[in-house]
C-alpha cells in the first residue's frame, strides 16, 4: 500500500481534496485526515463523510517522559528551599524537613507527570509513529506533525496498488496542499508518499 500525505492551512481546502479524491474513485475507508481543532474536526468530518485520523497509541514513551519530567519539576520547586533552609543559620534546623520536601516534590511530580503523560499520549495517539508506520520517514513524520500541531490539516490518502498515488497527489496540490517550508520554515516537500505493509 501506499500512502501520500499533505498539509492544507484552512479546512475547506482539505474538504475539497478530500471530495474531489472521492470523486475520483478512493475509498472512503482509505481516506483520513486529522486537526487539532476538535470543534474544526467533526465539522470537517460531517461535511466530507470522512472520519478523523487518530495517532498510534504512544505507548510508554509518553508515561516516561511525563514521569521524568515530574521527578525534575518537583526537584526544581523545592531544592531552592531546600538551599534556603540550609543557607540561613538560622533555619539550618530545618534543613531535614527541606529533605523530606524535596522527597515529596520528585514523589508527586513522578506520579502527577506520568499521569499526564499517558492523558496526553491517549487523546489523539501518536502522529508521527502513525506516519512512520505508512512508510513516511521520520524527519518528515515530524515536520508533518509539527504542521499539524501549528494549525494545519493533515489529509492521507492510501492506495491500495500503489498505481494511483501520483493522481492522489496532484489532486492534493491543485486543491491547495502547502509545501513543508511555507509551513514551517524548513522542509521541502509539499507532500510525502511512503510505502507500508497493510497488516489487516
Amino acid at each position: 500500500m501506499e500512502t501520500v500525505v499533505a498539509l492544507f492551512p484552512e479546512p475547506r481546502q482539505a474538504q475539497a481534496a478530500l471530495q474531489h479524491l472521492q470523486a475520483r474513485g478512493f475509498e472512503r475507508e482509505h481516506l483520513g485526515f486529522s486537526l487539532s481543532d476538535v470543534v474544526a474536526e467533526e465539522e470537517l468530518a460531517q461535511a466530507s463523510g470522512i472520519s478523523p485520523e487518530a495517532g498510534l497509541p504512544s505507548g510508554s514513551a509518553g508515561v516516561i517522559r511525563g514521569a521524568l519530567l515530574g521527578v525534575l519539576a518537583g526537584l526544581a520547586l523545592t531544592f531552592p528551599v531546600w538551599l534556603l533552609l540550609l543557607l540561613i543559620p538560622e533555619t539550618r534546623v530545618y534543613a531535614h524537613g527541606g529533605v523530606m520536601a524535596m522527597w515529596f516534590g520528585a514523589v508527586t511530580g513522578l506520579v502527577l507527570g506520568g499521569m499526564f503523560g499517558a492523558l496526553s499520549g491517549s487523546d489523539h495517539g501518536d502522529y508521527v509513529k502513525l506516519l512512520r508506520s505508512m512508510g513516511i520517514p521520520a524527519a518528515q513524520a515530524e515536520k508533518f506533525y509539527d504542521g499539524l500541531k501549528n494549525g494545519y490539516v493533515m489529509v492521507i490518502a492510501r492506495d491500495q496498488d500503489g498505481r494511483r498515488a501520483d493522481e492522489a497527489l496532484t489532486i492534493m496540490r491543485r486543491n491547495g496542499a502547502v509545501r513543508l517550508e511555507d509551513a514551517l520554515g524548513g522542509g521541502r516537500l509539499q507532500s510525502e508518499r511512503g510505502t507500508y505493509a497493510d497488516v489487516n
